[in-house]
């Protein structure tokens, strides 16, 4: 035999796909997915469980009075206060959204398109600071609107960033005095 013809003898036929195979891994890989989804979804309802002693969220006031500030912008969720990665999910409270804010004299109104809103009454609020950061969203320093306030026997942060960020020092010094002077009126009576 030719040694052309000895090359052409020792070559094989590329590898036939074994379909079976794949469609195997495929399946295995969804089934994966949808079990750490199930997993994730699961952990979620069982917070909120662990958090079912949180009193249900106060509504606005028929009246609230003249608005003070409103912003537009995105709610990022709330926390215990103190602690920027314990997220509550109870009545809501850790779905992220749109958010247009009122600053009343009688409190902030929080209203979510999409999801629940509530009302902080000006007593309950308890401090308005500039953060980096909340559950699951962490931005440029001074960057989050954080409004600390207090529901039921618990303390809880806030996080919202305005569509025009430049707002939010002004948010904080408005809700500040808000709270200085409701102090202060209170000591007196």
């Amino acid at each position: 035999m030719t040694p052309v013809i000895l090359l052409a003898a020792e070559k094989e036929s590329a590898e036939v796909t074994d379909w079976a195979a794949r469609i195997g891994w495929v399946v295995g890989l969804a089934l994966f997915v949808a079990l750490v989804y199930w997993l994730m979804r699961e952990g979620w309802k069982w917070r909120g469980t662990l958090q079912g002693d949180l009193p249900e969220l106060p509504t606005a006031p028929d009246e609230p009075g003249k608005a003070k500030l409103t912003m537009t912008g995105r709610y990022h969720g709330s926390t215990t206060a103190g602690h920027w990665l314990d997220r509550i999910v109870a009545h809501g409270l850790g779905t992220r959204s749109r958010v247009e804010l009122t600053l009343t004299d009688a409190g902030l109104d929080v209203v979510r398109p999409g999801a629940t809103d509530f009302f902080v009454p000006v007593a309950a609020l308890r401090e308005a600071r500039l953060d980096k950061g909340i559950a699951g969203k962490v931005l440029t320093e001074g960057g989050l609107l954080v409004v600390t306030w207090a529901h039921g026997e618990k303390l809880i942060d806030s996080g919202f960033r305005s569509d025009r960020a430049a707002e939010h020092t002004e948010w904080v010094d408005a809700i500040n005095s808000m709270i200085t002077t409701s102090t202060t009126e209170g000591a007196e009576r």
